[in-house]
């Protein structure tokens, strides 16, 4: 199993939804965030006076799925999510040992 991580713009995520929903992805949990990367914020003018934005908003989506899945649904995300303009995000894939559903103690694939 895999869990994938993805950090995109907010007004992309409906899109990444309906994209994940196409290849089957179920369920993911959605988290908003505030983060920067390369471009270090920005700055903004607000009355006349000059400031500087470090964490800009962001969307956090984490998925489990099974290892046969994951490349569909990491395509899917970018493809969704890409606007070509600086700032679109980053997608992290890592292991999971385990996973075990609460409710019927399933574990493994069938937990997720």
């Amino acid at each position: 199993m895999k869990k994938i991580e993805a950090i995109i713009k907010p007004f992309r995520l409906e899109e990444v939804k309906s994209a994940l929903a196409a290849v089957g992805v179920e369920g993911m949990t959605v988290t908003e965030v505030k983060g920067f990367g390369r471009q270090k914020g920005h700055t903004e003018i607000y009355r006349g006076s000059e400031y500087t934005v470090d964490f800009l908003p962001k969307i956090k989506i984490e998925i489990v799925l099974a290892d046969a899945h994951v490349e569909d649904a990491v395509g899917a995300i970018i493809k969704a999510a890409k606007t070509g303009k600086i700032g679109d995000g980053k997608v992290f894939i890592s292991n999971v040992e385990n996973a075990i559903r609460i409710r019927t103690e399933e574990k493994g694939d069938a937990a997720v």
